[in-house]
């Protein structure tokens, strides 16, 4: 088990990506130190920490760095086995996980920064029409997935849980300035109910920027790029 006084985490705020590591390490009761970083001056530690891509999130275990939000969660399962795990115990719903952990990152959420690149009515129609149907595939990985339960992890909060959950903040806050809803409960109703549970969960709300954090990122993000790293 890892000593508490050895986690620390380096991210900003408004990134889902540390997001979801504050999530996952919330589930877990994995106490840490969180070090905000400017990511327009980014301290000697990130970089030294994360040389290759020079990003956060950064996960620091004592002496060594985990970097990259996907390998920090199936890191933390791994020297956290017994607290939440995240992962399901079979290889075949273990990869499953990791497929629809990848959609969610390169296919799905991608398309809320080009919603907020876009100026022109008819490319946002256009780009809702791609949400819609991500969320209609996302719906049936759910289906089969949670068993009828309430998430993606059955009765308790689980790996894509936490992947597509640690987004649900800034998803709803661009679907709220482009007059859209993500997880329309009438077009997805599992999804819908998904995303109500989850968002009331104690370790999301601990773990998300409120709405006026956002406006700051956001209009950040509008004059140069989206702030969220990874």
């Amino acid at each position: 088990m890892a000593k508490e006084s050895e986690i620390k985490l380096l991210g900003t705020i408004a990134s889902s990506y540390v997001n979801r590591v504050q999530f996952a390490l919330n589930l877990k009761s994995i106490n840490y130190e969180y070090i905000e970083e400017d990511l327009a001056n980014k301290s000697k530690l990130l970089l030294k920490s994360n040389p290759v891509h020079k990003r956060v999130p950064v996960l620091l275990h004592g002496d060594e760095s985990i970097c990259e939000s996907q390998v920090t969660l199936e890191y933390l399962d791994d020297i956290q086995p017994d607290s939440h795990p995240l992962l399901p115990s079979a290889p075949l719903d273990r990869a499953n996980c990791r497929f629809w952990a990848s959609y969610i990152d390169t296919k799905f959420f991608p398309l809320y920064d080009e919603m907020r690149r876009t100026r022109r009515q008819a490319g946002k129609e256009a780009i809702k029409g791609q949400m819609m149907e991500a969320t209609r595939l996302l719906e049936e990985a759910l289906i089969k997935s949670s068993n009828g339960k309430a998430y993606f992890g059955g009765d308790e909060i689980g790996y894509l849980d936490v992947m597509l959950g640690s987004c649900i903040r800034w998803m709803k806050y661009i679907d709220d300035l482009n007059d859209f809803d993500t997880f329309d409960e009438i077009r997805v109703p599992e999804l819908g109910k998904w995303a109500k549970n989850i968002s009331s969960h104690e370790a999301l709300i601990s773990a998300t920027p409120n709405k006026e954090t956002l406006d700051v990122f956001y209009a950040g993000a509008n004059a140069h790029r989206p702030p969220y790293d990874d």
